[in-house]
């Protein structure tokens, strides 16, 4: 995690009023968090930091793309996402982060590491099921599909057979 330095605002500084931060979010970024489930990141997360006199109003918006691997078929692909959060942080005499909108931090601390809070925004943004927009449209030709097509069970033609059963049970209900 000593990677994330650039992560850490330190608002002592700062004046009341809206402040603008942009951070490129790559790959090293997610295996910092030892999550390795992305191949590539190409994100952008921009945050607009509103500092007022007893609080801060943190909104962050990120776009990008995220390699990841096709749930069914293993093959790597871009996959677009784009997500949005909104935190305030308050000052008091514990920290506390328990509300996912609110964030209470002791008093005296001078800068706020926003790491976690962008990690967590990216990651559930993502789908729970990723599928290859070539599975999707029939376009992706893969040795895993082609085996999942033979394994695919066949429609019987039954039932453009009559079972003389069914028709009796027809009958009782023309009957009524």
């Amino acid at each position: 995690m000593s990677d994330l330095n650039p992560y850490k605002i330190d608002f002592s500084g700062l004046k009341n009023g809206n402040h603008k931060f942009n951070f490129n979010i790559g790959i090293k970024f997610f295996e910092g968090f030892k999550y390795f489930d992305f191949k590539d990141s190409e994100l952008v997360v921009k945050l607009n930091f509103e500092k007022l006199d007893k609080t801060f109003k943190l909104s962050f918006e990120s776009n990008g793309n995220v390699t990841v691997p096709c749930d069914l078929s293993m093959e790597l692909y871009k996959m677009q996402i784009s997500s949005k959060f909104n935190l305030i942080v308050k000052f008091g005499s514990n920290f506390c982060d328990e509300n996912d909108e609110i964030l209470i931090i002791p008093y005296g601390t001078h800068q706020i590491d926003i790491s976690q809070f962008i990690f967590e925004m990216i990651i559930l943004s993502i789908p729970l099921k990723k599928v290859h927009p070539g599975v999707i449209d029939g376009s992706l030709k893969s040795e895993i599909l082609n085996k999942l097509k033979l394994l695919e069970p066949k429609q019987n033609n039954i039932q453009s057979e009559n079972d003389p059963r069914w028709n009796k049970l027809k009958d009782l209900l023309k009957n009524n």
